[in-house]
């Protein structure tokens, strides 16, 4: 907007940057109505709504300048309102666990390929553990709940245009597991040509020309969407009251019975309808979300929300020294609510994209978290550690690959041979990056029960039964392959060129 209002004298400015902005929104909604026009049945409702959530995210970015916090007003949240996770498993647990149980859906999102790890389709269906995928891994943790408390918990899969069709067909292999599957599709929004503001897709096709200029408006759409869909409604009338949302991705995101009974007990005497798991903020996580108290209200702030001058004060693990995990638990209630009065308030996240063509386009996000400050009596719990563990690379699939986790249920825990509790830092360089790479470079998985820290680069391969221990640096030069031999064991090593290996 600053760029269209060179010229004009100051007394005009908010007048005509008004002006610039109903301009900008009639374009806009012209153009939605001759997209919506090519459309026809199921297609042309479904897009409709979809289209009337987007004008009003469309509305907002034109409305906002600059980063939308102000850092003189930031405070750190009250004592109480970040309750520590030790506090609340020192409760006993109730006879009436099953009840609490029937009150639960677990909601994963679902929305992502796995295109960063070199996979096709969505990235639930990457292999992780023994042959088991993340879906695998999801339902064999609600079913083991199921069965244990002999409970019905239902799975919900927030799915995108881009994973709804592969994972629809998945999901018939659980038709005899004791978990009932539900989905609903995330919002398709358009690409804005970053010049002109205008959506850059001719019709509501998604092939051919038209392949790339829709995306899924982040995973903040869950709430319109969800509603959208009818199973936010459904979901009620059969009794559920909390959904315990997170990234499909995340093996530590299991469904953690402690919180859910702080939250169904009505902490502090209130009626709970959100809480966030924060833990810990390491150097390798400057970067996540942290909670901060704004108008006396709970509120995520995200660094894209940070003006620069403080970007660095954002990153210091001193003073904000939590990060939100994206492991929520909300009231269903509550969104319904928040839907109905059209009160979901969060922050518009711009996310600049270049297309394969070279144009360049935005698109507007928002971030599910962010919606903490429109729900009452939120609280955020610091949770161990163990409860984020997100597998977003092929170092992170090395760690849940190895011998450091034991699996059993579905579930994921640290093996209690290692000494510290902490993860090793493991760094595989480019030749890594596919998971089809990664598996030829690996006949087996190395022990790693001791491993502080591994670094890979370049032409290595491991054989069988390998042990790293202490901090292992693994380089091969430009031109030079190195094979660690079967039954190495490499402690606080460096290993370079042609398997000189050096004491480190």
């Amino acid at each position: 907007m600053n760029g269209l209002s060179k010229g004009v004298p100051n007394g005009g400015m908010a007048q005509f940057q008004e002006e610039m902005r109903q301009q900008l929104e009639t374009s806009m909604h012209a153009e939605l109505e001759k997209l919506l026009d090519t459309a026809t049945g199921v297609d042309k409702e479904v897009s409709k709504k979809d289209f009337d959530g987007f004008k009003k995210l469309f509305h907002r970015f034109l409305q906002v300048e600059g980063p939308s916090v102000d850092w003189p007003k930031i405070h750190r949240p009250p004592e109480d309102s970040i309750q520590p996770y030790d506090k609340i498993a020192a409760l006993p647990l109730p006879d009436s666990l099953a009840d609490s149980l029937n009150k639960l859906v677990v909601v994963k999102l679902n929305g992502g390929l796995g295109t960063s790890m070199g996979c096709k389709g969505p990235k639930s269906l990457i292999s992780v553990r023994n042959e088991n995928t993340f879906l695998d891994l999801t339902v064999q943790q609600i079913e083991h709940l199921n069965k244990k408390y002999n409970t019905d918990v239902p799975l919900v899969l927030m799915n995108s245009f881009n994973t709804d069709e592969d994972t629809k067909k998945i999901l018939q292999k659980y038709t005899h597991h004791r978990v009932k599957i539900h989905t609903f599709n995330q919002s398709r929004y358009p690409r804005i040509n970053k010049e002109s503001l205008l959506p850059v897709a001719t019709d509501i096709g998604m092939t051919g020309e038209n392949a790339d200029v829709w995306y899924p408006p982040g995973h903040g759409d869950i709430y319109a969407s969800f509603y959208n869909s009818g199973l936010l409604d459904q979901l009620i009338t059969e009794g559920k009251e909390y959904i315990f949302v997170s990234n499909i991705d995340n093996l530590g995101a299991t469904v953690d019975l402690n919180i859910l009974h702080h939250l169904v007990s009505q902490p502090n005497g209130k009626r709970c309808e959100f809480i966030m798991e924060v833990t810990d903020k390491t150097r390798a996580d400057v970067k996540g979300g942290t909670l901060i108290q704004y108008d006396n209200k709970l509120r995520l702030l995200e660094i894209a929300q940070v003006p620069k001058a403080h970007v660095d004060e954002f990153k210091s693990v001193t003073k904000f020294k939590i990060f939100n995990t994206n492991n929520l638990w909300i009231s269903l209630g509550a969104i319904k609510r928040l839907q109905e009065q059209n009160a979901m308030d969060m922050e518009i996240i711009v996310n600049p994209k270049t297309l394969d063509g070279g144009q360049n386009v935005i698109q507007l996000e928002t971030a599910v978290g962010a919606a903490i400050k429109s729900f009452d009596n939120a609280l955020g719990i610091n949770v161990p550690r163990s409860r984020f563990l997100p597998v977003k690379t092929v170092s992170d699939l090395l760690l849940v690959m190895s011998n450091l986790y034991s699996l059993e249920a579905g579930s994921l825990t640290m093996s209690q041979k290692r000494e510290f509790p902490t993860t090793p830092h493991v760094k595989l360089g480019s030749s890594f990056t596919k998971v089809q790479e990664y598996q030829t470079r690996f006949e087996s998985i190395p022990d790693m029960l001791e491993l502080d820290h591994l670094t890979v680069s370049g032409d290595v391969t491991f054989g069988k039964q390998v042990s790293l221990k202490g901090t292992v640096i693994i380089i091969a030069n430009h031109g030079d392959r190195i094979d660690i031999p079967a039954g190495t064991i490499l402690e606080n090593k460096i290993v370079s060129g042609n398997l000189r290996i050096l004491d480190h």
